[in-house]
């Protein structure tokens, strides 16, 4: 069974910096995409940024230039690198891991930037 544990969430003040993990377990397969989407108070769910197997990446608009996402494949591991956080990235943040139709998720962390 396939399980998404992420860690590195926390507070921290405007202009900070932060840096997610998100570690896969329980399967070895290789994820065709691994990624990180986020859900404020009264929101929808929205796409951060994902990486697809290889090395294409993709970023919300509101995150290019301030985040990076990266991938261990040996470790099946995600990161997301948070520079230049703003009040608006307040969310919780979750892992998501994609294998053919099968869609996995784990179990949110939350990042609140404030002063």
């Amino acid at each position: 069974q396939v399980q998404l544990v992420e860690s590195g969430g926390g507070l921290v003040q405007p202009g900070g910096s932060l840096r997610l993990s998100c570690a896969a377990s329980g399967s070895s397969i290789r994820f065709n995409a691994m990624g990180w989407y986020r859900q404020a108070p009264g929101k929808p769910r929205e796409l951060v940024a994902t990486r697809i197997s290889g090395y294409n990446s993709h970023y919300a608009d509101s995150v290019k230039g301030r985040f990076t996402i990266s991938r261990d494949n040996a470790k099946n591991t995600v990161y997301l690198q948070m520079n230049s956080l703003k009040p608006e990235d307040t969310a919780v943040y979750y892992c998501n891991a994609v294998f053919r139709e099968y869609d996995y998720w784990g179990q949110g962390t939350q990042v609140t930037v404030s002063s």
